[in-house]
């Protein structure tokens, strides 16, 4: 007989894999507390888990090992609705039988990462803003009944026809101490964006995490499905996931930006680094067949690699500093938008990190900054902006992986193998299917 507690509540000790997804095992809630030191038992093939539930071959570990998920991450409770119970989620980091980090887990790369850049006297704090479509029972878009007009973008009727999900999920990201900022509908049909507050780079992607679960759990009961794939279909609006950076001292001071808005030196610095790294960069934070499909002109995405300032076809941008009420600084960031929910968020923040420690480290000169529209740019205008191309396929953000030695070096052999591995076996099982299809397939998971 399982050991339960009196109301027969569990707990799910989860990580997220390299495609994203939220795995783990269920414990009795009344056992969390124990195991919070010996954890819960691991597979490590389970990290080359595809998409679509295939195990990539080859993969690295085989059938060989055991590890161990150590329940200390940010958690969040999945609150009772639509007749299902309450359920604690806690994040794990991911251990050898003996304690010891994992060398392929990719909460320990991105504790890692941090501890690297706070070396430098230099801090992060990180927010994600995820986008996602709300699909009726039927699959029809939006979360109005099916053959009703669907609301205009951005609007009031569009807030309300997702009532009362927004309001349910407002107050279940604040009971579960995640911090929301902003619900609003979006410009596609049945497209929404949700924002929480910053926080220090490992607990804003554990939030990222929890969000997603909270999202799509919460739809499900209210008989709807929530998708965060990039693209429902080629021609669709594309959901994104737009990660904001900014720098601070050891002092506690924000160093992003100076008083005349341009970038600080190590901010520049931490920048150049990022976009020297770019095409490897989005072989981590847009990995999927079809996030290539997005990331393409005039999609407010990512156009190419440049820094723009408020110019949303950047793959980084200067955001706009509010400086109603004051002065604006402890708010500056910038914005990276080339990232997907198809990649792992401790992974792109990870990668986000080591690519701008390389420029601090190398001290790279900080990028001309674009303030136009990119197709304003003729080829010596692209060349003296530092306009440069981003991979426009799967398989050659995969390849710039692999030709970029300092990003080969960010994590573990194993892990960046696995994670190559994992994406090459997505794109021959998608091979003979339309793009129309390829969305579709990730759509159903995603």
């Amino acid at each position: 007989m399982s050991h339960v507690t009196d109301d027969g509540r569990l707990a799910f000790i989860a990580t997220c894999d390299l495609v994203a997804l939220t795995r783990g095992r269920s414990i009795p809630a009344r056992d969390l507390a124990a195991k919070s030191r010996t954890g819960v038992g691991w597979v490590p093939a389970d990290l080359a888990l595809t998409t679509f539930g295939d195990i990539a071959d080859p993969n690295r570990f085989g059938a060989l090992g055991d590890i161990r998920l150590i329940p200390d991450g940010t958690r969040a409770t999945l609150p009772a609705v639509g007749g299902r119970p309450r359920t604690d989620v806690v994040l794990a980091s991911i251990v050898e039988p003996d304690g010891t980090p994992w060398a392929c887990d990719p909460r320990t790369a991105l504790v890692d990462a941090v501890r690297a850049l706070d070396a430098t006297g230099l801090h992060l704090k990180v927010a994600f803003e995820q986008e996602f479509a709300l699909l009726g029972a039927d699959g029809h878009l939006g979360p109005s009944p099916a053959g009703m007009p669907v609301p205009p973008p951005f609007s009031l009727d569009a807030f309300r026809a997702a009532e009362p999900f927004g309001s349910e999920l407002v107050s279940a990201l604040y009971g579960a101490g995640l911090e929301p900022e902003n619900w609003l509908p979006e410009y596609g049909a049945g497209q929404f964006e949700i924002t929480v507050g910053p926080a220090d780079p490992v607990t804003a992607a554990d939030r990222a995490i929890l969000v997603r679960a909270l999202v799509r759990d919460l739809a499900t009961a209210h008989g709807m499905r929530a998708s965060f794939v990039p693209l429902l279909s080629p021609d669709a609006v594309g959901n994104g996931v737009h990660v904001h950076l900014s720098l601070w001292d050891a002092d506690g001071s924000p160093v992003t930006l100076d008083e005349d808005g341009d970038l600080t030196t190590p901010a520049g610095r931490f920048a150049a680094g990022i976009l020297a790294h770019a095409p490897a960069l989005i072989g981590w934070s847009a990995p999927s067949v079809i996030s290539s499909f997005r990331l393409a002109p005039h999609r407010w995405s990512s156009a190419a690699a440049f820094l723009g300032r408020q110019n949303r076809e950047a793959m980084l941008r200067i955001c706009p500093v509010v400086t109603i009420g004051s002065n604006g600084q402890s708010g500056a960031n910038l914005e990276f938008r080339a990232a997907d929910a198809t990649a792992n968020p401790w992974l792109v923040a990870a990668a986000l990190i080591r690519a701008g420690l390389d420029g601090l480290t190398r001290e790279l000169p900080s990028p001309a900054v674009l303030d136009m529209e990119l197709d304003a740019l003729d080829a010596e205008g692209r060349k003296r902006f530092g306009v440069t191309e981003i991979p426009r396929t799967q398989a050659a953000a995969l390849a710039a992986i692999e030709a970029d030695e300092i990003a080969l070096g960010w994590f573990a052999e194993d892990l960046v193998a696995t994670h190559l591995g994992i994406r090459r076996t997505e794109a021959a099982l998608l091979a003979d299917l339309t793009p129309e299809e390829q969305c579709r397939r990730y759509a159903d998971v995603i």
